[in-house]
């Protein structure tokens, strides 16, 4: 059996392990020196940010319980809990105009605008643009990259039957924009 051996001794004789190794520990404990003055300058307390989040969780689940209860307190009183403040009290869904004509809505998001009620030209150039975003957002982040901006006034001029100038507009936007 043949075992690895190491020769430790310089050309002159002198032997170079213990110089090596007390180089080597020197410089481990260097790195150990920085690294504790580094934590202390620019670290900060790993035990103190743990407590931080804590507190912030247990205030976001207080929140959450308190807006439970008051949209069960509302629901019991009969009245629906909406993030609008001008939603139709009656939606008219008898005219179910294509809004994909209107550039930047495809046929997923025309189907988020008719499950919120919005089933027209005329429905869609009278809808908030806070209202419409609000959609988008519901939806999920997939659709929040949208931007409903014009697209009322393109449904506007689609109720008002101005078609060649909604198809010059909708030439220079893109996506809606």
């Amino acid at each position: 059996m043949l075992l690895l051996q190491i020769n430790t001794t310089a050309c002159d004789g002198s032997d170079m392990f213990w110089p090596w190794l007390f180089w080597l520990l020197g410089a481990f404990l260097l790195g150990l020196l920085l690294g504790w003055l580094l934590k202390q300058l620019f670290g900060g307390d790993d035990d103190r940010d743990q407590i931080d989040y804590s507190a912030k969780i247990r205030g976001l689940e207080t929140d959450l319980a308190a807006c439970r209860k008051e949209k069960s307190a509302l629901a019991a009183a009969g009245v629906a809990a909406t993030a609008f403040a001008a939603v139709p009290s009656k939606t008219d869904d008898s005219v179910k105009d294509d809004l994909t004509k209107v550039e930047g809505i495809g046929p997923k998001i025309k189907d988020l605008l008719n499950n919120d009620g919005i089933w027209s030209f005329r429905q869609l150039s009278e809808a908030a643009e806070n209202r419409l975003q609000q959609v988008l957002d519901d939806a999920g982040p997939r659709y929040r990259v949208h931007n409903p901006k014009t697209w009322a006034a393109q449904a506007k001029m689609a109720a008002d039957g101005k078609w060649d100038e909604l198809k010059k507009w909708q030439d220079e936007l893109s996506g809606g924009l």
